[in-house]
């Protein structure tokens, strides 16, 4: 694949910011996005959102980070460092959510803004266990979406937002239709939770058109934060100036090679690995 060019020695690289929460066995959520942003040679700048309680397991518990603490850490970061691309992650609640659409849109960051801003919409963990709240749906939808320039939920996000339950190519066409309509630029069905299919397509469309972005299926029982690296390569992909198209196309290959490297870890399922990076010349 054609990996995203690197600052030459000494020069400071594109930045991009993240705004999630964190997973203490440092296989998703703040951990994956930083890893992939320095193998795509990118500068990480952060802003906390929630700490976890979790391990390759399951997560047992989670703490939500004050709205206000939130939005002053995109402030102090962008204000200073500035950033090109920016991602969500885990929200937690609506409070949080209301504030980092606030800011985002005061900072310049946004669908309509000259920074993109990739909406990962995490509800649950792949295990299940919920890292939103309930009643802030409706703030995923209503607040956070709208202001994505792209939006990439997983099948399980996709029925919670939507109502659409995706089995095949018609709909998932719907979900992408119906998620578009929530206000997102760009809105993306991945496939990769389809396991009965034996490839994983994901479908980015833009209300007009539909674009097929289609891998092998690995393989593995070890994909633990695959939505939060493919999200996090598209940012990044994003902040070297790419289109939306040109960036998930990036990404969708990014992941693949993650997930061909994933890894053992714990007792449950390890993470995808951007380690392979490492060893291409």
């Amino acid at each position: 694949m054609t990996l995203l060019p690197l600052a030459p020695s000494g020069q400071t690289p594109v930045r991009a910011l993240t705004i999630a929460g964190t997973d203490s066995g440092g296989g998703a959520g703040i951990q994956a996005d930083s890893r992939t942003m320095a193998m795509c040679g990118v500068h990480a700048c952060v802003a906390v959102a929630a700490v976890t309680v979790q391990n390759s397991v399951g997560v047992s518990g989670f703490h939500e980070i004050p709205p206000q603490i939130v939005a002053d850490q995109v402030r102090s970061v962008v204000g200073d460092i500035g950033v090109t691309a920016a991602k969500t992650g885990m929200l937690a609640s609506t409070a949080i959510i209301e504030a980092v659409a606030a800011v985002c849109t005061e900072v310049g960051i946004g669908r309509d803004q000259p920074v993109p801003l990739v909406v990962d919409p995490v509800c649950a963990s792949m295990h299940g266990d919920p890292l939103l709240h309930e009643e802030a749906l409706d703030a995923v939808r209503n607040t956070l979406i709208p202001v994505a320039t792209v939006v990439t939920p997983n099948l399980d996000e996709v029925r919670l937002i939507t109502g659409i339950d995706v089995v095949d190519d018609a709909t998932a066409r719907r979900a992408a239709e119906s998620l578009h309509a929530l206000g997102a630029r760009w809105s993306v069905v991945k496939g990769g939770h389809l396991r009965s299919s034996s490839v994983s397509t994901d479908l980015l469309f833009d209300g007009d058109r539909f674009l097929e972005f289609t891998a092998p299926r690995i393989d593995t029982g070890n994909d633990h934060g695959g939505g939060d690296t493919l999200a996090a390569a598209v940012a990044c992909a994003l902040a070297h100036g790419y289109s939306v198209p040109d960036a998930f196309e990036f990404a969708k290959e990014w992941v693949t090679r993650c997930l061909e490297a994933a890894y053992d870890l714990g007792a449950g399922h390890g993470p995808v690995s951007p380690l392979w990076r490492l060893r291409v010349s």
